[in-house]
């Protein structure tokens, strides 16, 4: 159940510098919108974060953390960069084609 949880809270991580207008998802939008290297920045933040989740979740639930290499860190890296996809989709090519279809 834990693994489950992470996964679908990783997705939700993922997508949502690209879902949402506010500057580290707390401050108010800027008027003149969000850079691309904002959105990076909130991106690599949160999977930080959600890598910092896993860790607690894999120590409350064996009691201890396994070391890891550095294929397992580039590898979780583009996994969450995949869960990311459909956020990044939605803002660069959806949205354009939905406000664009408003208009007519």
């Amino acid at each position: 159940m834990l693994i489950t949880i992470l996964l679908v809270t990783s997705i939700i991580a993922a997508n949502l510098p690209w879902l949402t207008e506010r500057t580290l998802l707390v401050f108010p939008p800027n008027p003149s919108g969000k850079s691309i290297w904002m959105r990076l920045l909130e991106w690599l933040i949160l999977y930080i974060i959600m890598g910092g989740v896993a860790i607690g979740l894999e120590i409350k639930a064996t009691g201890g953390s396994h070391s890891q290499d550095w294929e397992f860190y580039w590898v979780s890296f583009f996994l969450f960069m995949i869960f990311a996809l459909p956020g990044f989709i939605y803002r660069h090519d959806l949205k354009r084609l939905l406000d664009r279809r408003a208009k007519n």
